[in-house]
């Protein structure tokens, strides 16, 4: 899905060759400031490499539009933009953006209730825990229904128990509707447990990279 060839970014990022295969999860991992952050926000094209190529789908992310392209390929940070309102509007912002049909409430129940959130639509965004509100932001990705998740350090603020409830939702939804999950993580523990292949980056070069079960 993504071929990444002699991919350089200042002094932080340089990859002479990376695949990462379309309907799997992937693990990015490494040590704090070894590069992994910026390379997922180079797949979306937040931010630009000053050398090299990233192809998707065989086309080089520079000729697609970077809104179509961000609709496909849906980022969710570590600290997720929330906005004012209640629950229902946090959740229609991404298909709005994404310039999809609003959901229906049953649908929207759905989602959050199956990230064992106990509430109510018309609830205050402003009310929620951070936990929460990283779950509201999981379940607008989850609606938006793009091609490819992009998660950036999803223990990184949160306790154990929110962060198992949001990896374990988001590998078993792209698992069952074929969707790739790109994952950033530290933990050597939630990458062996949750990917079918893992990348290591280290002082922003790539290596290792391969199959969990190889």
């Amino acid at each position: 899905m993504f071929e990444i060839r002699n991919l350089r970014y200042k002094d932080i990022l340089y990859i002479e060759k990376m695949n990462i295969r379309k309907g799997i999860t992937t693990s990015i991992t490494g040590r704090s400031g070894s590069g992994k952050t910026t390379l997922l926000k180079m797949l979306n094209k937040m931010i630009s490499p000053d050398e090299g190529t990233i192809l998707y789908e065989k086309k080089s992310v520079k000729n697609i539009d970077s809104l179509d392209l961000r609709r496909r390929v849906v980022m969710l940070p570590q600290s997720p933009v929330i906005f004012p309102g209640d629950i229902r509007d946090n959740l229609l912002k991404g298909l709005r953006f994404s310039e999809k049909p609003d959901a229906p409430d049953s649908r929207m129940n759905e989602i959050i209730s199956e990230l064992h959130l106990n509430k109510s639509l018309d609830d205050d965004i402003s009310q929620l825990s951070g936990g929460e509100k990283q779950r509201i932001a999981l379940a607008r990705v989850i609606l938006m229904d793009p091609e490819v998740y992009l998660l950036d350090e999803p223990s990184s603020a949160l306790d154990e128990e929110t962060e198992k409830t949001m990896i374990d939702f988001l590998v078993k939804h792209s698992r069952i509707n074929k969707k790739t999950l790109i994952m950033v993580t530290h933990s050597k523990k939630i990458a062996s447990e949750y990917s079918d292949e893992i990348a290591e980056i280290e002082n922003g070069r790539l290596v290792k990279s391969g199959r969990v079960d190889a």
